[in-house]
C-alpha cells in the first residue's frame, strides 16, 4: 500500500464510516488507498500536556586563559522548561548568549561520562541534573571538577586521571593461547565483579576525593574500581600484577574512607566498598 496517499472523498471526513480493503492482485499490484480518517482531536493539542517553565539563573565558573589569567563567575538569567537538565541551560547559553561558553558533553544521557562537573558544590553529570531538583530560586553553580588542571571554563585536563587508569592495565590478562570457543564463567563468578563493571570514566569519584586534590599522585577511586574489576575476574590471569601495583604509597592505602567517591558516583558503585576489597586482596593475595 502507497505511504504516500492522500486522504479524498468520503473517507477523509472524520466519523466516516469503515470500509475493508481490497485485496491486492496477484503479481505484487498494489491498490492506491486513500488513508483512513486521523482519530486525534488535533483541536486540544496545543494545551494538552503543556511543559511548565522556569526561571533560572546559571552562575557559571568562567576561566578563558587568552583573556585573562584569573578565574571569575558570570550569571546567565535563563528561562527554561521544567524537564531541562543543567545540560539544556548550559546549550542555551553556548546557542543563545555566549558561544565562548566551553564544556564537554557527547550522548547526553548519563553513559559517556564526558560531562561531569561541580553542580552546587556536588560533583554530577550535566545530563543527569535535571534544574527543578537544584533549587532553581537561588543561582544553580556550575564550575569545572576539583583536583584536576582546568584548559577553558568548564573543561579540565583528564589526562592526569587516564594515566592512573592505564598503569592498572585495565584490561583481560591470560596465560597460554586464546582459546578456540569464548571463555565461560559462572553468574555466580560474573556476581563477584559485577558492581565495577558500570565504571563509566567521568571522573566523578576521584574529583571528589579530598586525597587526591591534596596529592596528585594518588591513583584514585576510579582507577581502583576498573582494578577491582579484572584482579575478581575468574578469567584473568593478572591479578597479583594489579595488586603489585596498587600495594604502594599512592595507591589503595592512602584511601582514608571518606565514602564521598560513593556518594559522587553517577552510576551508583559501591567504590568504597571495592576499595576494601583490593585492600584486603592485597594483603591475603587470594583472588
Amino acid at each position: 500500500m502507497s505511504h504516500g496517499s492522500t486522504a479524498h472523498g468520503p473517507l477523509a471526513q472524520a466519523g466516516a464510516p469503515a470500509t475493508t480493503p481490497p485485496r491486492a492482485p496477484s503479481g505484487g499490484q498494489e491498490y492506491d488507498l486513500p488513508e483512513p480518517p486521523s482519530k486525534v482531536d488535533f483541536s486540544r493539542a496545543k494545551t494538552a500536556g503543556e511543559i511548565p517553565r522556569l526561571k533560572v539563573t546559571l552562575r557559571v565558573r568562567r576561566y578563558q586563559p587568552e583573556v585573562t589569567d584569573e578565574a571569575y563567575w558570570e550569571d546567565f538569567p535563563l528561562t527554561m522548561l521544567g524537564t531541562d537538565r543543567v545540560l539544556d541551560a548550559l546549550h542555551t547559553i553556548k546557542w543563545e548568549h555566549d558561544g565562548t561558553l566551553v564544556f564537554r558533553r557527547s550522548c547526553a544521557h548519563g553513559v559517556c561520562g564526558s560531562d561531569a562537573m561541580r553542580i552546587n558544590g556536588r560533583n554530577r553529570l550535566a545530563c543527569k541534573a535535571l534544574l527543578k531538583d537544584l533549587n532553581p530560586d537561588e543561582p544553580v553553580t556550575v564550575e569545572p571538577l576539583q583536583g584536576l588542571p582546568v584548559e577553558k571554563d568548564l573543561i579540565v585536563d583528564m589526562e592526569p586521571f587516564f594515566q592512573s587508569y592505564r598503569e592498572i592495565m585495565p584490561f583481560l590478562i591470560t596465560r597460554g593461547h586464546a582459546p578456540a570457543r569464548e571463555r565461560l564463567q559462572s553468574p555466580e563468578d560474573r556476581e563477584r565483579f559485577d558492581d565495577t563493571t558500570k565504571c563509566i570514566l567521568c571522573a566523578a569519584c576521584t574529583s571528589s576525593c579530598p586525597v587526591f586534590w591534596t596529592d596528585g599522585q594518588y591513583f584514585g577511586p576510579a582507577a581502583i574500581v576498573n582494578a577491582h574489576r579484572f584482579i575478581f575476574d575468574s578469567r584473568d590471569d593478572g591479578g597479583d600484577m594489579r595488586l603489585e601495583v596498587l600495594n604502594d604509597a599512592q595507591g589503595v592505602w592512602r584511601c582514608r574512607t571518606i565514602f564521598n567517591c560513593s556518594e559522587a558516583c553517577p552510576r551508583g558503585i559501591k567504590i568504597t566498598q571495592a576499595i576494601q576489597e583490593v585492600k584486603r586482596a592485597v594483603i591475603s593475595r587470594n583472588v
